[in-house]
């Protein structure tokens, strides 16, 4: 099965609430911004959040729900900010459930990946759903990863359950390319002075000590978050941000990793 683009590169985290769906979609523009064919998939079948940060969720239910069949039919991807994105979140209603039983999730990453018309990009980016489920292991196993980057916040808690990310992909064999720190400290709007919101992890405890290089450090900022709810990315919503510059430094770290 032939590799829907150059590079796939998941974006993953140990947790929920750490940011990841929002560094996924702006590294994959600052990406595009530097001269990158870039996709998207959103693999949070269960809870899509890549179609409202985009404004391209769809109100009215899916009457029906059926599968195309490869080599006779494949999906076209949506094309917003200078990437192509594909989520489950454009073919059901915003509150639709996901349909399939458990035992069909292999299907369902093999036809988000490969069968949906990417073009060959240079990189398809990969939005994980938090945690080390089953939904993970399924891409892990389906598609063949150039490598991760991993997401944290600041605290314990979510360095603890990183590191149980880190042992999932070490067990299947995936690089680590770097981890994102979202929510670093809050930058104030007005002075620019930062302050450190949640507790820090003790440097022991961190994954940075067991050697995963920090691509950068997102500041806590409320025009992120209000970027998301609106569907415009921050990286395009306040391109003269501390954010966009840190998701731009994020961007260029992953290309320096991944080479040609």
């Amino acid at each position: 099965m032939d590799a829907p683009a150059k590079h796939i590169v998941a974006v993953a985290s140990g947790k929920g609430g750490v940011g990841k769906s929002t560094v996924s979609l702006n590294v994959a523009v600052a990406l595009a911004q530097r001269g990158r064919s870039v996709a998207l998939l959103d693999a949070d079948v269960y809870g899509p959040d890549i179609p409202v940060m985009v404004g391209l969720t769809r109100r009215e239910a899916a009457t029906s729900w059926s599968l195309w069949r490869r080599g006779q039919q494949s999906l076209d991807p949506v094309e917003r900010f200078g990437i192509k994105l594909m989520s489950v979140g454009f073919l059901l209603g915003e509150q639709q459930g996901f349909p399939w039983m458990e035992q069909t999730l292999p299907f369902a990453v093999r036809q988000l990946v490969f069968d949906v018309d990417w073009g060959a990009p240079d990189i398809l980016v990969l939005d994980l759903p938090p945690g080390t489920t089953e939904l993970q292991r399924h891409v892990l196993e389906e598609v063949p990863l150039t490598g991760a980057v991993v997401v944290v916040t600041p605290q314990d808690v979510a360095h603890l359950d990183a590191k149980k990310l880190l042992s999932l992909l070490e067990e299947h064999e995936v690089p680590v390319l770097g981890a994102v720190e979202n929510m670093s400290a809050f930058v104030c709007p007005h002075c620019g002075e930062e302050t450190e919101v949640f507790p820090r992890v003790r440097e022991e405890r961190s994954i940075w000590a067991l050697g995963v290089e920090r691509l950068a450090m997102i500041p806590l900022d409320p025009r992120v978050a209000r970027a998301g709810e609106d569907g415009t990315p921050a990286l395009l919503a306040a391109p003269d941000s501390a954010s966009a510059a840190a998701f731009g430094a994020a961007a260029e770290s992953l290309v320096a990793r991944l080479g040609s």
